[in-house]
């Protein structure tokens, strides 16, 4: 029993996707509400703070556990290492309402019926593929379930904007700290604190609510727009888009935003899903077929699902109907269960970040903290020894508590991500993740996308090379000028494309637009004459007046199955003018259409022909056709695509030259000469993608390139990997063959070198995840070139390389791009917005010279933070070592000498210290990452030890002098030896400070001391963290913290050598003579020359930090690191010229779970490999 209710306290939501959520239930406990509320009263409302950060608590204390079906709370906690925790209330829903009957098990679904709208709706929408729509009823009862198609951003009320930030733990510490300091008299300071922390906070509300603003009029033309649905028994109706439920038959017009997740049913459309991938070309959507088909619809639509459904937020700019009535989607989902409710739940809950430098920094505030409970406890008993009452040494206490931990940290902290922020925008990176600057600086490894982002975006046409008679022909030659020749492959390049007419202008995928300029043919609207056909005409294309001559008047294409890149290819079915037949026209891969093609047309001698233009780095496009045997357009219309793409015959190749971008070469030689891998990651074919790489020395001169080839399990055949070494031969001056040597014959280890590169495509990569997974990272180590990757593959490689623990950037230009950019520790889309809701970071130049640029600004950033906070630690307790020295003898300094420290100096510190600018070259290591690291530990400690010696040198010392009295308890010695300063004015005998807890706890020779040593320590301290090159520019370039620190010194120094009464009466110090004076100023600036010599000598010397981890033996924890040395000292490593088998022996069909659903895969291939996770809908497109 106990069992079962353990069992039945606890659930998990979403298993397997991004959200994925623990629940637990709860029940409310009248007992313990009581006893929290009571301890509420007793504690003044501390216990109620601590609930409100940790709501985990509140629920422990005030509640019991109980099944989830009993629960009137639930705690949610995420799955992911951060293990956050929600609190939330139940609502019960009515059931009896829906009339249907309940369950009594819970195992089982939530209600008996599994048709029901429970069922269908709340536990797994299904789509309901009905003409007809559904009854008002039924739409009722779905809106109970899944609530209104709304996607609220609530405005905050600015009270309650200001009430959260408020009762943020370091706000309630500030200001108990304030409060402490205001009661003891330390008005200026407090108060400029005050003014600070007022500013911030009203900076923070006003940014967090014009963020909530943007963000609900982002949203809010979605709640409001006019949609025709489809009633049954009603027929059509208008209504308002919040009440739409999955179901509802949606009627589309022309131009139109859509409110919903749809699957297109019947026509055609053209959608611009730019604000979801931030790509603007125009995307054709097509119905679902075999709508009949009792399969799930995801199954039957092929993997690539996508191409039928209408995304929520994106624009329809063209509908195309069919003959049997106007463009109609069924609703698939409402709300924030769309793709733009889930762009809009990201934006608002953002994944956190695991970066050390925030976890170390919490650690070393508790460090700080600590020290601070121990002065504390050094207070009371100093305090209590002396007999001071009991409320002066509590407050004398709680002030040394207060002093470790300096007021301003948190906000120094990100000060560095807003000037680098600001930097990054002048160079047109937009950032929308202001935290991930800091992570740039860690970068390691950077993938980069290769069409549009290595290469030109614009491909030119090259030549084709048509076949005939299974053999390739003479190449066509676009250089001439001339257009294509008229036969099967013009018409091919005529039509299969997915450009649209849109105003007058040709729009759609520049390949597409630069194939059909090759034919010199043009587009015309689809007019009613044209649409005599009883169906979607997509386009109607004609000879244009350069076009070569051509017997066909015009070609309608009539049905299109869009490309895709899991597909790899597309095809389109098409009408020649005075025709009754109709014909297929495929293009894609030249290895995928081949797939498709009879083998009798495909020429023998076609892997050659290819590799002889991809070796050269041309983009290679395959186009195949075949004549449809029927006249019946209905039939057309329903044709499977497994149906229309077979048997074809192949036509030729389309040669298109992809030139790279003056930009790369550069780009990537700065990046290996910082010791940052590349990484290629592209749709385009292997062969192709390994010469961009050769060309642009990602892969350098004189490098082994090994291809990895693996194929999947076949019947009694485990899998298998190929390792196939590429070897380069001169052909020519100038000239490189790329030949692929694939006996058994193996080349010694000393013949390959060791420096050598795999490349694999996407096929191989999934085979390898699922059946080589101890091969991978072998792999993945020095794999350079992965090709034909699918948008899902690339996800996945990014995820496996930060398992390796590489700090991973990702740059790409596509929405193939899109899960990769989101996935990577810092992702750059080349976009024309400033903010694409792809990636954290935006470059508004469309070349990768964005890449070096954010990787400096990132590596400044990170070492500005660490430069700040080692600064504030050391401020914390150079203040902390004096104030024990002076409590010791019941004294602190006073108000204006703190003042002065702490505002003139520390504060304008913080303020000004990250304002350097990045050094223009990248070094070829990175910077620390962490904090708790030996030579930053070693700093703050060694630095410690030289303030410690010198402050209590100086303590004892000025003991010693023959002038020394103690002031506050011997004012008469003090007033009689007063002849012996260098100094004529007159001080009074009740002359001992208006702001301090007892009297005469400030004026005294060891304040006078110790004030100017501290005070200059701080100067020095600031000068010496705020380091230059490799990372940053030097310190004198930064003008403004410069002239701030000369004019500290100076005013530091003007005070300790002045004899103005009105300076030490304001300052609180007592004359001194001119020789003690000397004597303070060499020792200061020993200490500076001291420290600097060892922090720049010693502990930022990387060379010698190198030469001890070797002498000791200390290396790399991270997991590449480990694999390298492993793989260097493996003399079988890199196999070439082989093939290994899986050990498993396994057979059946392969799921890579890594980025497939089981709602993809058939349910006959479910059988025979392993049920994988489901993932999230938008996750997984």
């Amino acid at each position: 029993m106990e069992e079962n209710s353990k069992k039945d306290h606890r659930a998990l939501l979403n298993q397997g996707e991004e959200d994925e959520l623990e629940v637990f239930g709860y029940r409310d406990h009248s007992v313990r509400k009581a006893l929290c509320l009571v301890a509420s009263v007793l504690t003044c409302g501390v216990l109620l703070l601590l609930f409100y950060w940790r709501p985990q608590w509140r629920v422990w204390a005030s509640c019991i556990p109980c099944p989830l079906r009993e629960a009137d709370t639930v705690l949610l906690r995420t799955t992911d290492k951060f293990q956050r925790y929600m609190r939330k209330k139940v609502f019960c829903l009515d059931l009896s309402t829906l009339k249907f009957p309940v369950s009594k098990k819970w195992e089982e679904s939530l209600v008996a019926d599994c048709h029901s709208v429970i069922n269908q709706a709340l536990i797994k929408p299904e789509l309901k593929r009905q003409r007809k729509g559904i009854r008002v009823t039924g739409s009722k009862r779905r809106r109970l379930v899944c609530g209104p198609n709304t996607i609220e951003v609530e405005i905050q009320p600015i009270w309650k904007l200001l009430v959260k930030q408020v009762l943020n733990p370091f706000y309630v510490f500030q200001a108990f700290t304030l409060t402490l300091w205001l009661s003891q008299g330390y008005m200026e300071y407090s108060v400029a604190i005050i003014i600070l922390t007022v500013i911030s906070i009203v900076l923070s509300v006003y940014d967090l609510r014009q963020q909530s603003v943007k963000l609900h009029n982002l949203v809010e033309d979605h709640n409001k727009v006019q949609v025709t649905i489809i009633v049954k028994d009603r027929g059509l109706e208008e209504l308002e888009s919040r009440l739409l439920v999955p179901g509802d038959i949606l009627i589309l017009p022309g131009k139109f935003s859509l409110p919903c997740d749809a699957v297109l049913i019947d026509g055609s459309c053209v959608v611009n899903e730019g604000m979801l991938t931030g790509e603007s070309i125009p995307v054709t959507k097509t119905p679902l077929p075999q709508m009949e088909n009792t399969m799930p619809w995801k199954c039957h639509s092929l993997k690539d699902y996508r191409k039928h459904v209408l995304f929520c937020g994106t624009e329809v700019i063209q509908v195309k109907p069919s003959g049997q009535g106007p463009v109609r989607a069924v609703v698939l989902q409402t709300g924030y269960n769309t793709a733009k409710g889930d762009l809009v739940r990201s934006i608002l809950y953002p994944r956190p970040l695991n970066f050390k430098l925030y976890s170390d920094a919490f650690k070393f505030m508790v460090f700080l903290a600590c020290l601070g409970v121990m002065g504390f406890f050094y207070a009371l008993g100093v305090y209590t020894y002396h007999g001071v009452p009991p409320k002066d040494t509590a407050t004398m206490a709680l002030i040394l508590l207060t002093t470790t931990v300096p007021p301003v940290l948190p906000a120094a902290l990100t000060i560095g991500n807003v000037y680098a922020q600001k930097r990054l925008k002048k160079k047109k990176i937009f950032c929308i993740s202001p935290q991930r600057i800091n992570m740039c600086g860690q970068i390691n490894l950077v993938c980069f996308d290769k069409t549009g982002t290595l290469t030109e975006d614009g491909l030119d046409l090259w030549q084709t090379v048509p076949t005939a008679d299974n053999c390739f022909q003479e190449a066509h030659s676009f250089a001439s000028g001339q257009a294509v020749p008229w036969g099967p492959l013009c018409a091919a390049m005529a039509s299969c494309h997915s450009l649209i007419l849109l105003n007058g202008t040709i729009q759609g995928d520049p390949l597409d637009l630069k194939m059909f300029e090759g034919t010199a043919w043009k587009m015309e609207d689809c007019n009613v004459d044209s649409c005599k056909f009883g169906m979607s005409v997509s386009n109607i294309i004609k000879p244009g007046p350069k076009a070569s001559k051509s017997p066909v008047e015009a070609i309608a294409t009539l049905r299109q199955f869009p490309f895709s890149s899991s597909l790899q290819r597309m095809s389109v079915i098409a009408q020649l003018a005075g025709e009754n037949h109709f014909h297929v026209y495929m293009k894609g891969a030249p290895e995928m259409v081949a797939r498709f093609c009879r083998s009798e047309t495909v020429p023998k001698n076609f892997p050659q022909e290819l590799r002889k233009y991809t070796v050269q780095g041309f983009r290679v496009i395959a186009l195949a056709h075949k004549t449809l045997k029927m006249g019946n357009l209905s039939e057309v219309e329903h044709l499977a695509r497994e149906k229309v793409e077979s048997e074809l015959t192949f036509l030729g190749l389309l040669i298109m030259e992809n030139r790279l971008k003056k930009e790369t070469k550069p780009v990537l030689k700065e990046l290996s000469e910082a010791r940052i891998r590349t990484v290629m990651i592209t749709g385009d074919n292997l062969q192709t993608a390994i010469t961009v790489a050769k060309n642009s020395e990602m892969i350098p001169p004189g490098s082994q390139v090994i291809i990895v080839e693996a194929n999947e399990p076949e019947e009694f055949v485990p899998a298998s990997v190929t390792w196939q070494l590429v070897e380069n031969q001169e052909t020519g001056p100038g000239k490189t063959e790329t030949c692929v040597y694939t006996g058994n014959s193996s080349t010694p280890r000393g013949e390959r070198g060791s420096c050598y590169h795999f490349a694999m495509s996407g096929k191989s990569y999934q085979v390898i995840f699922e059946h080589f997974t101890s091969l991978l990272p072998k792999i993945l180590v020095n794999g350079t070139v992965f090709a034909r990757m699918s948008p899902g593959q690339k996800s996945s490689l990014i995820e496996e390389f930060q398992k390796l623990n590489y700090y991973v950037g990702m740059c790409g230009d596509g929405a193939n791009d899109c899960g990769a950019l989101k996935v990577a520790h810092a992702g750059i889309s080349l976009s024309e917005q400033e903010a694409s809701v792809a990636s954290p970071f935006t470059s508004k130049t469309a070349n990768i010279k964005c890449v070096p640029h954010l990787i400096r600004e990132g590596r400044a950033a990170l070492v500005s933070s660490f430069g700040v906070f080692k600064y504030l630690t050391m401020y914390g307790i150079i203040q902390f070592i004096s104030a024990l020295l002076l409590y010791w003898q019941l004294q602190l300094f006073g108000n204006y000498q703190y003042l002065v420290q702490d505002v003139a100096i520390t504060l304008m510190v913080c303020l000004t210290m990250s304002s350097t600018h990045a050094y223009p070259k990248l070094a070829p290591y990175r910077p620390a990452g962490q904090l708790l690291s030996p030579p930053l530990l070693l700093s703050i400690f060694l630095n410690s030890c030289f303030s410690c010696i010198v402050q209590i040198s100086a303590f004892l010392y000025v003991k010693q002098q023959p002038w020394y009295c103690e002031v506050y308890q011997y004012s008469e010695c003090f007033l009689a030896n007063r002849s012996n300063f260098s100094t004529t004015m007159s001080l009074e005998r009740n002359w001992t400070g208006t702001a301090t807890l007892i009297p005469g706890s400030i004026l005294s020779f060891e304040t006078t001391t110790l004030w100017p040593i501290t005070t200059i320590n701080y100067i020095t301290v600031a000068f010496i963290f705020s380091k230059g090159k490799p990372f940053r520019k030097p310190i004198y370039t930064n003008y403004i913290f410069s002239l701030l620190l000369l004019a500290a010194l100076g005013l530091t120094i003007f005070i300790l050598f002045s004899d103005f009464q009105v300076i030490y009466r304001g300052m609180e110090l007592i004359p001194t003579i001119t020789s003690w004076r000397v004597l303070i100023l060499v020792v200061t600036l020993t200490q500076f020359c001291v420290t600097f010599f060892v922090e720049d000598a010693i502990l930022q010397n990387h060379e010698l930090w190198l030469l001890i981890k070797r002498e000791f033996g200390f290396s790399s924890k991270s997991q590449y690191r480990t694999w390298q040395k492993k793989l260097a000292e493996d003399s079988t490593w890199p196999p070439t010229n082989r093939t290994d088998y899986s050990g498993d022996g396994k057979n059946g069909f392969y799921i890579n779970r890594g980025y497939e659903s089981h709602e993809q895969i058939p349910e006959r291939e479910l059988k025979l490999g392993s049920q994988p996770t489901e993932q999230h809908f938008w996750t997984r497109l």
